[in-house]
């Protein structure tokens, strides 16, 4: 047997990749036990200088009498099966000729002909231009039996149009499916309700509606997207005579870093708690990583908390974790609560989409990763002190090796066996610390109901106790420095790490421009910054509550010293292994800059994905070509401003950046564009208590901050540890993006900064000058006429 006509039952993997789109999604599927009529595929090998060799000619007539003997009077269809053809990127769907009905040898003969020709017609090589794919293109032939059929239709497993998974969606008529492609017959429509495929449609489909549903929900699983299904039935039998990606809903492509998750389907994204720790348009080294470590820690099917990519920009798609919470309990008011707890209220009247998962699907896909996920747990959470206390030296340590590496092997040893486990552990360490919010969280809602929303941000605002966290350090330890109770370099090794853009790999950190740390003093000392008076100040305040609390339930004191010993315990850990976690995670940057040193490729490094990354030093391909599109797209999508904190469905930045009413706060695709009704108030979270009018100033990111002057209010998207030397400068702060346990919202509450937080949309109602009345206490934003 040779390597150029293969049967469906004899095309393994490694010549799928030579028979097309179609012929390999055929040969699947048939492999499978889907019902998918015999056929084989012409590989591009079989034609020399245009034309069939004879010892493919010879192999294809005794596949069609093979064929023949078991099926009489037997007609075949002779299709396309281009390299390019049905990938997620374009599906060329009618683009390249199609010849139907044939049956002597020599009309298969001349179809095949016929269909590999169509390759060079115009219309291909328009559709190949307008989707930017390369238009010499390879093709395979597939040749397949023909079934007579008495119904065909399509089914879409998700609304291609609004990217809902609510429903299948499909439509048939009677006779051949060509007709119904073409659009010469009106056809029949019909739905398959998720999760369980309920039919509803014309009563004469209705009894072969149950087994589509069933090869469409596997075949979706199977191959991981939407899915295009083609089908027929033919003397009473369902067949399947295809399958390819829904085109218009996909990420995109990876390739060129053009890449939208939101565009893959109807689902809610949120950028609350992640869009303010990872706030940059993120690169392609950088997103990778991270993706990596969010499926290393995640069990929701499709949930990713810290890497979804809208454009470049980090959201989390929260509907995936709501629709599993949904499916296992029954109740969605369950999964809004706890979800609204940790990534802020969602607007009223937006409604959230739920995938329909069924239970039992959920339980069986979560079951092993739960199990890993609390494996993990325990480990880290044994040596979690040992872990935050040794990881300074081993990252000092680790950045000296990085330093002697000479030869790409030494380097990518050293990513595979010292650096990469060391971060997946750093990680796992932040993932158990982030439990210790809840704490925090479940006092907060208990102390709001016995005291109000006010006192109990003011009892909360203690959490450093009798030592200082973490996120505390840059400002406290500037303070330091001109009080020369610190030296440069122990600051530098204490908070060094730490920054506005401590997420982002491509972007040097605090420790690598000495005169970042100049202009911090420089400013503290014009600005006349008391750091320590303001934190003794925010004390004296605790201590006034407490004292309060004390004498309305003195039966509850013990209670609460209990408590809040254990949120404060609780705080300390969290943000002491997040700041080693980024520690660590800045260590990335040493090893991607060395292997840009090593490979010649420079800053180049950072638009290659971390498996590139390894190929590269493994000399494999790394797709080193597609750089240059990768950075024009990441420039593209650098010039766009900060997106809605909310996204619900489909959302496309570049049409959106163009309505003079798009909103800030959310953004719904689902509804047409409402037009905000503006009150005289911005709602966001209480971030922390206490009451000031003052200027606004609004700055689009932290390298501005000597702009702001003393006493007036800082107004941003979003906030994170890199702003806090701002802090103490500033009577008040505003955020878009946020929530209660941000850390912008509790470095304020330490510092006595007043703070709404999670405003949605406070840089579009403000501008720099406007007078305002901030409430962060009760999380109001009063703007003054």
């Amino acid at each position: 047997m040779t390597n150029i006509v293969k049967r469906f039952k004899d095309l393994t993997p490694e010549f799928q990749a030579f028979a097309g789109g179609k012929g390999s999604m055929l040969a699947k599927m048939f492999q499978s036990g889907y019902p998918v009529p015999e056929g084989f595929v012409v590989l591009p090998s079989a034609f020399e200088e245009e034309k069939l060799n004879k010892e493919a000619w010879d192999e294809i007539l005794i596949f069609l009498n093979t064929i023949r003997k078991g099926n009489k009077g037997a007609l075949f269809a002779v299709r396309s099966s281009a390299l390019s053809e049905d990938s997620t990127q374009a599906s060329f769907a009618g683009e390249f000729e199609t010849v139907l009905n044939v049956e002597t040898d020599e009309k298969v003969m001349e179809a095949i002909y016929t269909v590999f020709r169509s390759r060079q017609s115009k219309r291909v090589k328009v559709y190949s231009s307008v989707q930017g794919i390369e238009q010499s293109h390879q093709i395979a032939v597939v040749v397949q039996l023909m079934v007579p059929s008495e119904i065909s239709g399509v089914l879409f497993t998700a609304d291609p149009i609004t990217g809902s998974f609510a429903n299948m969606i499909g439509n048939y008529i009677h006779g051949l499916g060509e007709q119904l492609v073409s659009g010469e017959v009106n056809a029949h429509d019909f739905k398959l309700n998720r999760p369980k495929g309920k039919y509803d449609g014309p009563d004469e489909f209705k009894k072969y509606a149950s087994n589509l549903y069933k090869y469409a929900a596997r075949l979706e699983k199977e191959l991981g997207n939407p899915q295009d299904i083609e089908w027929a039935v033919a003397r009473g039998k369902l067949y399947i005579l295809q399958a390819r990606p829904i085109t218009t809903l996909t990420i995109g492509n990876l390739d060129t870093y053009q890449i939208n998750e939101s565009l893959a389907g109807d689902a809610l994204w949120v950028n609350t708690n992640v869009g303010e720790a990872i706030p940059d348009v993120v690169t392609p080294l950088t997103w990778s990583i991270v993706r990596t470590l969010d499926i290393e820690s995640g069990f929701v099917p499709g949930y990713y908390l810290w890497s979804g990519n809208i454009c470049g920009r980090i959201y989390s798609n929260i509907s995936q974790r709501l629709s599993a919470i949904t499916a296992l309990y029954g109740n969605s008011k369950l999964g809004l609560k706890i979800l609204g707890e940790v990534f802020g209220q969602i607007p009223e009247g937006l409604t959230i989409p739920v995938y329909p998962f069924t239970r039992m699907n959920v339980i069986k896909a979560m079951v092993l990763g739960i199990k890993y996920y609390f494996k993990k747990y325990r480990e880290i959470s044994k040596e979690m002190s040992q872990h935050i206390e040794r990881t300074p030296n081993w990252c000092g340590m680790t950045i000296e090796k990085i330093k002697k590496v000479n030869t790409k092997e030494e380097l990518i040893a050293l990513w595979k066996h010292e650096l990469k486990p060391y971060n997946t552990k750093a990680w796992w360490g932040l993932i158990v610390s982030g439990s210790n919010a809840v704490i925090a969280l479940a006092l907060g809602k208990k102390l709001t109901k016995l005291v109000g929303t006010e006192d109990a941000n003011t009892l909360l605002s203690n959490l450093r106790g009798n030592s200082e966290l973490a996120s505390l350090g840059p400002v406290v330890g500037i303070s330091k420095i001109i009080k020369g109770e610190m030296s440069r370099e122990e600051y530098f090794k204490q908070n060094g790490h730490r920054g506005p853009h401590e997420f982002e790999l491509s972007i040097p950190d605090p420790s690598e421009n000495v005169n970042w740390l100049e202009r911090q003093i420089e400013e503290f000392k014009e600005s006349n910054i008391d750091v320590e008076g303001l934190l003794q100040k925010q004390h004296t305040q605790y201590e006034a509550a407490w004292k309060k609390f004390q004498k309305r339930f003195p039966n509850k004191v013990k209670w609460l010293e209990k408590q809040i010993a254990k949120a404060s315990n609780g705080a300390r850990v969290r943000e002491a292994a997040r700041s080693e976690f980024v520690r660590v995670f800045r260590v990335i940057r040493a090893f991607a800059l060395k292997t840009g040193e090593i490979t010649g490729i420079g800053d180049d490094v950072f638009f290659l994905y971390m498996n590139e990354v390894e190929d590269l030093l493994s000399d494999r391909d790394a797709k080193i070509k597609y750089i240059p599109a990768r950075k024009e797209n990441h420039e593209r999508y650098k010039t766009l401003p900060p997106f809605p904190s909310v996204i619900r469905g489909r959302f496309n930045p570049f049409e959106w950046v163009k309505d003079t009413n798009k909103r800030m706060d959310f953004y719904n695709s689902t509804v047409p564009i409402a037009i905000a009704s503006y009150s005289e108030t911005l709602k966001g979270f209480a971030g922390a208590a206490g009451r000031v009018e003052g200027t606004v100033r609004i700055l689009l990111t932290p390298e501005e901050g000597e702009k702001i002057q003393p006493g007036e209010i800082l107004v941003a998207t979003t906030t994170n540890v890199g702003w806090t030397p701002i802090f103490p400068k500033v009577a008040a702060v505003i955020t878009d993006v946020g929530a209660p346990l941000s850390h912008a919202a509790i470095v304020a509450r330490e510092l006595g900064v007043p703070a709404v937080v999670g405003c949605g949309n406070a840089t579009i109602r403000l501008k720099t000058g406007d007078k305002v009345l901030v409430d962060g206490g009760q999380g109001v934003v009063h703007i003054l006429k």
